[in-house]
């Protein structure tokens, strides 16, 4: 009896869970482009590039393997441009004993996927993505013990669990966490590498051109486009990393230039995210660097504490927490996404520069999302809805278990607490400290008030001033509320009539997703 074995588009690994008893005589693997995926969130041009090149390459090294694929095109007259409607088409066609599915990433298509077995009268196995380091119920059990409450704490579980860095039960070098090392703005004499991007082939080439004909108002250009779009593109990707950049990658991980979109950062997380690499080996090549004396143990421990800790860790509170916590919103934050960070324009440089690169590679590094985009969202008191499907649209590795808790909980600190002790809010001293943005910006950094300040200096404090009792309770946030609480009243009344004046000349379309071309 044949078996109809689902893939999605970021489950493009040949280990997969529901390809692992796959039988080349009887079964069928079913792959589909479809639209609803595509527009559900107006994504990025080259992220819905990249997943449909690496969808097609992918069956086509299924099918060099001898694996019948059944590969539904975007284009093809009769797609229904649903997962039900096209696993319907497929149980028509092929008249499968059962359904085999790995479980997916997003809780929406686990509930489509919960509702197949009635829908079509057939059995529906939905196996655990093995590809984690952590399952849900390993989750779950570490939440039981209490090991889930802050990431630090399932971190150290983790490392402890895997033998990552670790001497016996001792972690490399006497401590877990060399975070302090690591924040060092970019030194002006800093040689950086020259980062490896991918030209298109001829499958890319066309996909890119299918993109443009199909969702010309999406956000983002699609050129130039240089994501690894094949498993060995990946591994290629992960070698230059580790070679060429993860050596200086610790001491200025937090660090930001002007018209450098990538520093020293991996890269590999749209790879990773859609199944080309696995975390497993990711971080295996980085602890081999280090054990060889190729990279510090600050580089590459901060670099596997992003895999080995905050991805695992967001994708087990992901699914602890939902769907309620898509909801979530502690600080009552309701004003309107600005039209700002679609188009970038503004006058304050950094959000520009950020919105630009965005625009132009569907990516920026964790501190140009978390201490830029993110804390002006979060001082601003953006709806964190508004702020939620701006990330999950503009960046090629943006899915909904990773996505939500970083944004929620990491960013807007709308979780009430469940991912981040404290909201991580700045005023423009920090973002002058890590970068050199505030060079030649419109406004003057160290200006507190006035048409010349920064406005982040008098959004940092309007945004402490409005959430005052609540902070004066977190002792992570006395030091702000106490220099709050020295202020002059004036002074206080000032910031705040500044910073409503600002925030009100903000143009916002009413809409989510200004759709320009």
């Amino acid at each position: 009896m044949t078996r109809l074995h689902l893939i999605l588009g970021d489950q493009l690994s040949h280990d997969l869970s529901s390809l692992r008893d796959y039988r080349t005589a009887q079964d069928v693997v079913l792959m589909a482009e479809v639209e609803e995926e595509a527009t559900y969130a107006p994504h990025h041009k080259q992220k819905i590039a990249l997943i449909l090149s690496a969808m097609r390459h992918f069956a086509e090294e299924l099918r060099a393997r001898g694996v019948t694929v059944d590969y539904i095109r975007l284009e093809d007259p009769a797609n229904s441009h649903s997962f039900s409607g096209e696993v319907a088409r497929a149980v028509a066609r092929h008249a499968p004993s059962m359904i085999v599915v790995t479980e997916p990433g997003e809780w929406r298509v686990l509930e489509m996927m919960e509702g197949w077995q009635a829908a079509f009268g057939l059995p529906v196995e939905i196996r655990p993505d093995t590809r984690f380091f952590c399952s849900r119920e390993a989750f779950a059990a570490l939440s039981r013990r209490g090991k889930t409450g802050r990431m630090e704490y399932f971190y150290r579980e983790m490392r402890r669990q895997t033998g990552i860095l670790m001497r016996g039960d001792a972690p490399e070098g006497g401590q877990w966490n060399f975070d302090p090392e690591n924040r060092k703005p970019l030194p002006k004499s800093a040689r950086l590498p020259q980062r490896l991007r991918f030209a298109p082939d001829a499958t890319t080439v066309e996909v890119l051109n299918l993109v443009a004909r199909h969702f010309p108002g999406h956000f983002g250009d699609l050129a130039p486009f240089g994501w690894p779009v094949t498993r060995a593109q990946a591994l290629e990707a992960l070698d230059h990393f580790i070679a060429d950049a993860l050596p200086r990658f610790g001491d200025v991980q937090d660090a930001m230039k002007a018209g450098e979109d990538f520093l020293y950062h991996s890269l590999l997380s749209p790879a990773l995210n859609i199944g080309l690499l696995s975390p497993a080996e990711v971080c295996a090549a980085a602890e081999a660097a280090f054990h060889r004396g190729d990279a510090p143990l600050n580089a590459v421990e901060g670099f596997i504490r992003q895999i080995l800790g905050w991805r695992e860790f967001v994708r087990g509170v992901y699914w602890q927490e939902m769907p309620g916590y898509a909801e979530t919103n502690a600080l009552g934050a309701d004003r309107p996404l600005p039209d700002l960070f679609w188009t970038g324009d503004t006058r304050m440089r950094c959000m520009a520069e950020v919105v630009d690169t965005t625009r132009r590679t569907a990516y920026a590094h964790h501190i140009q999302r978390l201490m830029v985009t993110g804390n002006f969202a979060l001082l601003a008191g953006i709806t964190p809805k508004a702020v939620q499907e701006w990330y999950l649209a503009v960046y090629a590795d943006a899915f909904e278990w990773v996505e939500l808790p970083n944004t929620h909980g990491m960013v807007l600190h709308a979780d009430g607490g469940r991912v981040g002790s404290k909201p991580y809010a700045a005023s423009g001293a920090y973002i002058n400290r890590m970068s050199d943005y505030c060079t030649g910006c419109a406004y003057d950094v160290k200006e507190k008030l006035g048409p010349m300040a920064c406005p982040f200096n008098y959004l940092y404090w309007d945004f402490i001033g409005r959430h005052e009792s609540r902070f004066a309770a977190n002792p992570r946030m006395a030091m702000p509320v106490k220099g709050l609480r020295a202020m002059d009243p004036t002074r206080r009344a000032a910031i705040r009539d500044e910073a409503e004046r600002f925030l009100a000349s903000l143009p916002s379309s009413g809409t989510s997703w200004p759709r320009r071309g």
